[in-house]
């Protein structure tokens, strides 16, 4: 499959990086997932990756990578 992509000129810089690094944007988003991911899993403290996390961190880590997600499905996307 062949897809192309066009911008024209100066003003359509920014739309042309954005889609070239919309790969980019989804391994951030995925390292962030997985640095939530061994809080939740592991119980690793995000702070202190060598101390344990308090149920504080825990429970926030638990919400943001379900909230990650429901972003992501409203825009019809998914990170696995």
């Amino acid at each position: 499959m062949k897809i192309t992509l066009e911008f024209d000129g100066i003003e359509e810089q920014e739309d042309a990086r954005t889609a070239l690094d919309g790969y980019k944007w989804k391994l951030a988003v995925w390292d962030i997932d997985q640095l939530l991911r061994s809080t939740t899993k592991y119980g690793k403290s995000i702070i202190n990756h060598d101390a344990e996390a308090s149920s504080e961190e825990f429970e926030t880590a638990d919400k943001l990578r379900e909230e990650i997600r429901d972003i992501l499905e409203s825009y019809g996307l998914k990170l696995d």
